[in-house]
């Protein structure tokens, strides 16, 4: 088994202590690994092609498209049948696959096994089946004869399907023919058996390029040493790569996050061994290689299809929003002007996404010692500054209504980490290293922290995780709850923010 060198363009090129080695046919059956300073260079070529030819057809073959396929191939089964006969049949595969959906069983796997997903398979399909007879029984709708006998036949039809479908992705996957380039992050033990199962075992598709740590490898078995973690992008770039695999290195876990909150490394797809990966590896949750279990980190790409439709429903419920409360708007800005005079709304420079300035809009609830002395000053539950009409828009929130224009505008979001002043984010960003990861997105009207009692004088550190668990675990249904929540903190009179 020779080493690979990563790319035709850097051959001559070795990162600071790197080393190229490969097995020597003495110990090759012992497992025993020894130093080259001159890896085979016909052997390197060959297997470069492969990487490259498989990475290219890689996306064509996709495992979640050909299994969705299969399933509905499987409707097929009914044509035979008269057209009404048909209805329950459909209504039971549609609600078959729904079930495989909401159970993961569609996504794309690195060990593919029907007999692993047999329990699974069989009992969604059990609920679907008996579902759609139990709705046939209690309905004027005339059983279809022999329900249940035809949809057992359906049943063996769909995991003989998955069967052939699966089959063929790990004969395509050993033939080279759908693999992925894979970069191993560490260079432990582990690390090197990670990557000698994956060079025995093609069937995963992962073709290992090279490990990157911050120190050289303990385990030799690692196909190469690329560099330093602190290259990882450019390396991964450089090298082709798409997946990386986190294998305890040398670096420590808030460095590794740190660095996977970077934009650039949100585009490849991480996978990574758990702590204490050997105790109960049966009940965990994910993939595995071997025997040891993988769990696939999402992709938090702060931007995409998912994004989009967030901003289209900003753009629609801030609208809606300004028709429906301009006379709470209108109330607000009159209370406004008999207690402190002329000047309604408050113009303020806050940071928003990427570090961007923009000018928020809010109703004036105190009056500042100095046109600039609110940019510097942290304002307090029990500031003097704040009057009876101003208290009571801060304790509802109703100060913060006029930032559903910046919303319209762009300049913010309904739900995500709220905007602060460009002399405490810089404080902040100092003092706090989570805090500059919470700009990765656009700031909000309302955010998880604050619905969950982080306001006004409270824990900027609290405040910086909470805004990072939000961007992390981000979903559509999440910026619902935090709204519900908004909603009923402002009927309560949650406090000042």
């Amino acid at each position: 088994m020779t080493a690979v060198d990563s790319s035709p363009s850097n051959r001559g090129r070795k990162p600071a202590g790197s080393r190229k080695h490969r097995l020597t046919p003495d110990t090759a059956d012992q497992g025993v690994t020894t130093i080259d300073a001159a890896p085979s260079v016909s052997v390197s070529h060959a297997v470069e092609r492969t990487h490259r030819r498989a990475y290219r057809l890689s996306p064509s073959l996709n495992s979640k498209a050909a299994l969705l396929l299969a399933d509905f191939a499987c409707l097929a089964f009914y044509l035979p049948f008269e057209v009404e006969s048909r209805a329950p049949f459909i209504l039971s595969t549609a609600m078959t696959m729904a079930l495989f959906a909401f159970g993961r069983l569609y996504e794309p796997k690195l060990h593919l096994s029907l007999l692993d997903d047999l329990p699974s398979l069989i009992g969604r399909m059990l609920v679907a089946t008996l579902f759609v007879a139990g709705f046939l029984a209690v309905t004027d709708v005339a059983p279809t004869k022999n329900f249940l006998a035809l949809s057992a036949g359906a049943a063996v039809l769909h995991l003989a399907l998955r069967a052939i479908v699966l089959w063929a992705i790990r004969g395509a996957r050993r033939r080279g023919l759908v693999a992925h380039r894979i970069v191993v992050l560490g260079g432990g033990l582990l690390a090197g058996e990670l990557t000698e199962t994956l060079r025995r075992n093609r069937e995963y598709g992962l073709l290992p390029v090279g490990c990157v740590d911050s120190q050289p490898p303990v385990s030799l078995n690692v196909v190469q040493w690329l560099g330093a973690t602190s290259e990882l992008e450019e390396l991964m770039s450089q090298h082709d790569v798409g997946i990386l695999l986190i294998a305890f290195g040398a670096d420590r876990e808030s460095e590794l996050v740190e660095l996977f909150r970077r934009r650039a490394l949100t585009r490849h797809e991480v996978f990574l061994v758990p702590r204490l990966f050997e105790m109960d590896v049966r009940h965990r949750p994910g993939d595995h290689i071997g025997v040891v279990p993988i769990i696939r980190l999402p992709r938090r790409a702060v931007d995409g299809p998912s994004w989009r439709f967030k901003r289209g429903f900003d753009v629609l419920a801030s609208l809606l929003a300004l028709v429906l409360l301009s006379p709470v708007l209108l109330a607000c800005a009159i209370a406004v002007r008999c207690e402190g005079g002329p000047g309604t709304i408050f113009r303020q420079i806050r940071i928003g996404r990427d570090g961007k300035p923009f000018e928020l809009f809010k109703f004036r609830s105190m009056t500042p010692a100095s046109p600039d002395a609110g940019d510097t000053t942290w304002t307090i539950a029990a500031d003097p500054r704040v009057g009876p009409v101003g208290r009571f828009l801060r304790a509802t929130s109703l100060d913060e209504l006029p930032q559903l224009w910046n919303i319209l505008r762009g300049d913010m979001t309904i739900v995500g980490p709220r905007p602060e002043r460009p002399h405490f984010v810089e404080q902040f960003t100092a003092q706090y290293p989570r805090y500059r990861h919470r700009h990765r997105v656009p700031v909000g009207l309302t955010g998880l922290a604050q619905v969950s009692g982080l306001r006004g004088n409270t824990s900027i550190n609290d405040r910086a995780l909470y805004d990072n668990y939000y961007i992390e675990s981000w979903t559509f249904w999440l910026d619902v709850k935090v709204i519900i929540r908004t909603v009923r903190e402002v009927v309560r009179r949650g406090g000042a923010g």
